[in-house]
């Protein structure tokens, strides 16, 4: 099993350009099952979760290729409405395909979704809203039968509470479904925008009719179209809390400073400097880091994926900081890790106090989720000494290349067998 080796104390210094967003390009790779027409996708990252995304749509009957830049969708004899346990066990999007397969087929046999273990993420919110669109459904052996009889039928949807999972799904589904469908306490993350976006540019009829409320119009034809997904706002937060930890000098590039204007805000706040200029945001790390309060919402909040990684740079604040976790109920799992690399932190049901004036010490760790691999990278950047980090296929999920982004900034990293 590989393990990355990072040899830390070292400040971070140049330029590193952010991927396309993961978080937007699964929904995306999902909702292509809607055409039987060619969609050429650009700015996909090269991530583990974009794979098994792309194997479960050739799995249904997609024809994939690669054309230069382009991944190429081709889904005019795609026919299959099973989505594997085998392809779905290891990321929770695996369920994004039910909407348009239903839509498309009025059938669909899903698995229940897998993923990190940092939370239930229960689909309730998803099959309750699909079945005021008029789909009867059933669940056994851990597979989601489902049907709609008569076809989608446009309705008026009210999210119980607001999922970025089941917003996705329901915008995906009713875009070919019969008749208007409103829906309203949607989610409105940048990566469902970005879907919107697509979904909008293939010849669906979509409108925000308010701040959480979208009206779809359903449609018949879809057009063969080219779409550039967008940047990783969570790549983007984590390379400039990494700049910040080492008290580096980084520019990071290919993004949309106004998306993550809730992050940027934040590290001003505890004293770190930053330029913004168009598609870059220049940061430069300060010794003096201030403590802070923060509680992770659903956007514009601070995200619940960036939680891990300020927890760290936290350690180094000039006092006490707390951190309140709102989306999900088991998302502290690196604590123990960076309690053992000298971390001070101390957690009650959501919230986590965190002592400042930490200095890391270097230590064998234990990955036990996407983001909680990086805040550990993180921490081991700014200890002394060599530390090992193991389960790092938790990692390859979600970040493209970061051993080599980060060594062309200085870090010494490595990974070994």
């Amino acid at each position: 099993m590989q393990k990355l080796e990072v040899f830390g104390a070292n400040k971070l210094k140049g330029q590193i350009k952010i991927s396309g967003s993961k978080n937007a390009s699964l929904p995306i790779l999902a909702a292509t099952l809607l055409s039987t027409k060619k969609v050429y996708l650009k700015n996909l990252p090269k991530v583990k979760d974009i794979e098994t995304m792309i194997n479960l749509l050739q799995s249904l009957g997609s024809i994939i290729s690669h054309n230069k830049k382009d991944l190429v969708i081709d889904n005019s004899k795609q026919e299959k409405f099973f989505a594997s346990y085998k392809l779905v066990k290891t990321m929770r999007a695996g369920i994004l395909v039910l909407g348009p397969l239903l839509a498309k087929f009025g059938n669909a046999k899903v698995s229940l979704p897998g993923g990190c273990a940092i939370g239930t993420r229960p689909i309730n919110i998803h099959l309750k809203a699909l079945s005021k669109l008029g789909v009867k459904y059933k669940i056994n052996q851990g597979y989601v039968y489902a049907n709609a009889p008569k076809g989608l039928i446009g309705s008026k949807i009210r999210f119980a509470k607001i999922s970025v999972g089941a917003t996705e799904n329901l915008i995906i589904a009713a875009s070919l479904a019969q008749g208007t469908t409103i829906l309203t306490n949607c989610a409105i993350e940048p990566e469902i925008k970005d879907l919107v976006n697509f979904l909008k540019k293939i010849g669906c009829k979509i409108k925000w009719i308010a701040k959480r409320s979208l009206k779809i119009i359903g449609v018949n034809k879809i057009k063969e179209i080219s779409y550039k997904v967008m940047f990783d706002r969570i790549e983007a937060g984590t390379y400039l809390i990494a700049g910040a930890i080492t008290q580096g000098n980084l520019k990071i590039k290919n993004i949309d400073s106004n998306i993550i204007k809730t992050e940027i805000n934040i590290l001003k706040k505890i004293g770190v400097k930053i330029f913004i200029k168009k598609n870059e945001v220049h940061i430069i790390g300060n010794k003096k880091i201030k403590s802070i309060n923060i509680k992770t919402a659903p956007y514009p909040g601070f995200p619940t994926d960036l939680q891990a990684q300020i927890m760290v740079l936290l350690c180094k604040a000039n006092k006490k900081s707390s951190i309140k976790e709102n989306i999900f109920e088991n998302r502290f799992m690196h604590v123990a890790e960076l309690n053992r690399m000298g971390a001070q932190i101390s957690t009650k049901g959501n919230k986590a106090m965190v002592e400042g004036n930490i200095n890391f010490a270097s230590a064998e760790l234990m990955a036990t989720d996407l983001r909680a691999s990086v805040s550990l990278i993180l921490a081991a950047l700014s200890a002394n000494g060599k530390s090992v980090i193991n389960r790092i296929y938790h990692l390859d999920r979600g970040y493209e290349n970061i051993e080599k982004k980060l060594k062309k900034v200085g870090a010494n990293i490595r990974r070994v067998n």
